[in-house]
């Protein structure tokens, strides 16, 4: 019997974090299709891949894309990593207050500062476990894509200021370059 997958065993772990933790495919929710639907209206068609490429926590789910399917072990554990920061948000703040400040401040669109400070803070373990699983090197080359996450509509134009992200992405990967001499 061979070991279980890196991605297996983090799921092992926050099963027993989160004992009613599940593995739920977007297709199979209504609402996630009407999220998705309501994101295609709102970002005026910018965001039109919600079920098909991005996972979501919520109600303590983790509601995988179709892109979860064709996922290696190291891309699953990755994404677990940001996902499991998700869940632990969620527990600490309360669902009903996460919600409050994922959807409405400042604004929905274009500068909603709760959104971005949390999402930021599970990319920055997704820039972490980037590091350990491809190296620095492949962690530093997802400074353009994150930056694009929070400046275009993936999330509403959360954050409009791509140097405060760039600084905050470079601060992490300076951290990370400190951590390993």
């Amino acid at each position: 019997m061979s070991a279980p997958l890196r991605h297996e065993r983090l799921l092992a772990e926050m099963r027993r974090e989160f004992p009613h933790f599940a593995i739920v495919p977007k297709r199979s929710s209504d609402l996630q299709a009407a999220i998705g639907m309501l994101l295609s209206i709102v970002t005026l068609g910018g965001q039109r891949t919600y079920v098909d490429r991005y996972h979501t926590v919520m109600f303590g789910k983790l509601y995988v894309a179709d892109a979860w399917n064709g996922m290696d072990d190291a891309a699953r554990y990755i994404l677990l990593r940001h996902e499991h920061v998700h869940l632990r948000q969620a527990r600490r703040m309360g669902f009903a207050a996460m919600a409050l400040v994922y959807l409405v401040p400042i604004v929905p669109l274009g500068l909603a500062w709760g959104r971005a400070r949390i999402e930021w803070e599970a990319y920055v373990e997704t820039i972490r476990s980037t590091a350990e699983v491809h190296g620095l090197a492949s962690a530093r080359a997802l400074e353009p894509e994150i930056v694009r996450r929070f400046v275009g509509p993936d999330y509403g134009w959360m954050w409009p200021f791509p140097r405060t992200i760039r600084r905050w992405f470079r601060q992490v990967i300076a951290d990370l370059e400190s951590q390993a001499c």
